[in-house]
């Protein structure tokens, strides 16, 4: 576990307002290493009160998400205050949420780097006592992963993995610019799936063929995000994971067939069962138009380049 500082923390009067963008993790081949930052954002802000809890939600999930301490992000506020040194008498937590619940776009791992990104900036001193390196390992150990809060906190692409210190697991991540060219689209489905559950599809080994030819076509995509988007198609071919949730997802699974065999690099993004198209700007709302149906809406998104950032109180709204 992370660990907490010895002297308290003195907290911050004025609320502070976080930006936060959906993630698709995996990306085919990279499964549970991978991840890509999505200009899709939840804004959450927090201040410091009196007492007590207050939590407002609106937006997505405004109908099922907790109003207590087990909200998400209040858990992750208060995780991160615990390592900064202690907890404020009282909070106020409001969300205003984008990002659609249970469809893999990193829903959870936006809510967990809100709340420890707002916890750092109400801290006097936070960002000395809580950098970025150890921000990244709290998120990771909220979430049980690093692959969509590295994604979330650094923007971009990239390649995260979990590692042994005396602290435990530790999250770390690799941080990549991808081509300026890449236009992701989104088919986003009404339905929702739960990312334990689907896990529980995969076996406990796999042929040693499916694993070489994944690690292979994870290097690749490394290159096709970055500097060959011509490689797209054929470095998100995967054999470990999506083959086998496949049935707990048959019209994403139908729709990954659909796209690819027109061309297109598609990919279960996350645990599903929102589809990912890594296309380029030139075709995104073509593709876009041609595959939108009543099972799936489609959104072209941009690639966002920042990650989690704290905003000015009186700024708008992301487009």
């Amino acid at each position: 576990m992370a660990r907490r500082l010895a002297a308290g923390p003195s907290f911050r009067a004025a609320p502070v307002r976080v930006r936060v963008p959906a993630t698709s993790a995996n990306l085919g081949p990279g499964f549970d290493s991978f991840g890509l930052a999505l200009a899709l954002y939840d804004d959450v802000v927090v201040r410091v009160a009196e007492s007590g809890l207050a939590v407002d939600v609106a937006g997505e999930g405004a109908d099922e998400v907790r109003r207590d301490k087990r909200n998400l992000v209040v858990r992750a506020v208060q995780a991160a205050f615990e390592v900064l040194g202690g907890q404020p008498r009282g909070l106020e937590v409001v969300c205003a949420n984008r990002i659609p619940h249970s469809r893999g776009l990193g829903s959870s791992a936006a809510a967990i780097v809100a709340g420890v990104l707002a916890a750092r900036e109400l801290v006097v001193g936070g960002p000395d006592r809580l950098p970025d390196d150890a921000m990244l390992r709290l998120a990771a150990q909220i979430e049980g992963h690093p692959d969509n809060v590295a994604a979330c906190l650094l923007g971009s692409f990239t390649m995260a993995w979990t590692q042994l210190d005396e602290l435990g697991p530790v999250g770390q991540a690799v941080r990549l610019d991808v081509h300026s060219e890449l236009a992701p689209v989104a088919f986003i489905p009404e339905t929702k799936s739960s990312t334990a559950k689907v896990r529980k599809l995969l076996p406990e080994t796999v042929p040693h063929a499916d694993a070489a030819a994944n690690a292979g076509r994870a290097a690749l995509l490394v290159e096709a995000l970055t500097r060959r988007p011509d490689l797209l198609l054929v470095s998100t071919a995967d054999a470990l994971h999506q083959p086998y949730r496949a049935p707990a997802m048959p019209r994403s699974a139908a729709l990954v067939e659909r796209l690819r065999a027109d061309g297109v690099a598609a990919v279960i993004s996350g645990a599903g069962p929102t589809v990912l198209a890594l296309t380029s700007s030139e075709i995104a709302d073509d593709v876009a138009s041609a595959h939108a149906s009543r099972w799936f809406a489609a959104k072209p998104l941009a690639v966002d380049t920042e990650g989690a950032q704290v905003v000015p109180l009186g700024a708008g709204g992301p487009p």
